[in-house]
């Protein structure tokens, strides 16, 4: 029996952080043994906001470095860049002529980064279309999402129902892969909102690539609740319960456990003892980094194979789309 297929990507912008690693590439690393995978990084996404170019290419390949080092696998997984593969964007624009504005115009995130002050472009208003169309070029069953993109992943399924409709059955419709815990981390500095690489404080989130001495003095300014208590509770202790997903994920240790281990304690010697498992996790991640961005005529080589191998998956798609759609061979 056919393994199902999941698709996602991240955009190759800012430093990739711990939000990242444990909201999304943690799952994918799990993931690639499970189904067909298609992680691609996302330059197409990246330009709906200014790039300097060189900067961006250096990224993309940064990018695809951190994917390999904490633990995707190219013999298991397909890993490429989303600008390589033209398909992307044809069914994009086919998919744009079934989407009405006023469907677009109703998307929070995009609202969102208007008031957060990006430029209000068309790449940027019409993103959930491509994002529809990153997903079912490749006939995706599931992809993998964090609460804030489920309005997104939503249009996905709708565009894929509009498209068979009209044009005859095609495409699934996807769905969610969440993780109960951590699929949304918040900020370090303001558990009220999302860790982010665009944040303006550098403290509100742990880079990938943080030294150890970094990693332990963040966590230690990272804001708590008043009290003492080491109890998850989201809404009234949203700090701490942050601070106790990132454990839980980073160690993979129930939170229950972390609970019970830690009642009685403060949060200083709590907050010590993350620190050190986050040093211990990511010093690991930066040694294969280091040794993998060495060499990066192999990440441009597992990059091309990906896209040679997406380019398959992808033009049998657009073939059966064109024909459907009553476009010549």
């Amino acid at each position: 029996m056919a393994k199902e297929i999941v698709v996602s990507g991240v955009r190759p912008t800012g430093e990739l952080h711990l939000g990242n690693y444990l909201g999304a590439i943690k799952q994918f690393v799990e993931l690639q043994d499970k189904y067909k995978t298609f992680f691609f990084i996302a330059d197409l996404h990246a330009i709906t906001e200014p790039q300097d170019p060189k900067k961006l290419g250096r990224q993309i390949l940064e990018v695809a470095a951190l994917y390999l080092a904490c633990g995707l696998d190219p013999k298991k997984t397909t890993l490429f860049i989303q600008s390589q593969i033209s398909e992307h964007l044809e069914l994009s624009h086919i998919l744009g002529t079934l989407t009405p504005v006023g469907e677009l115009n109703r998307m929070t995130q995009y609202k969102e980064k208007i008031q957060e002050g990006q430029p209000a472009n068309f790449g940027l208003f019409a993103y959930p279309v491509l994002m529809a169309a990153d997903i079912l070029v490749y006939n995706a069953d599931a992809v993998p999402v964090g609460e804030d993109q489920r309005q997104h992943l939503e249009f996905a399924r709708t565009i894929a129902r509009k498209f068979n409709s009209r044009y005859g059955k095609m495409f699934r419709e996807p769905k969610a892969l969440t993780q109960k815990t951590g699929a949304r981390l918040m900020g370090l500095d303001d558990p009220s909102k999302k860790m982010s690489k665009s944040a303006k404080s550098p403290d509100n989130y742990i880079g990938l690539l943080d030294n150890s001495d970094e990693i332990r003095r963040k966590i230690r300014v990272a804001v708590t609740d008043s009290g003492r208590e080491i109890k998850y509770d989201s809404d009234r202790k949203p700090a701490i319960s942050n601070l106790l997903s990132i454990y839980s994920l980073i160690a993979n240790f129930p939170i229950p456990e972390l609970e019970k281990k830690y009642k009685d304690r403060g949060y200083a010697e709590f907050k010590k003892d993350l620190g050190e498992v986050l040093v211990q996790k990511l010093s690991s991640i930066q040694k294969q980094y280091r040794a993998l961005a060495k060499n990066q005529q192999k990440i441009k080589k597992i990059l091309e194979d990906g896209a040679k191998e997406a380019r398959k998956t992808a033009g049998k798609t657009m073939s059966e789309v064109r024909r459907k759609i009553g476009f010549l061979g």
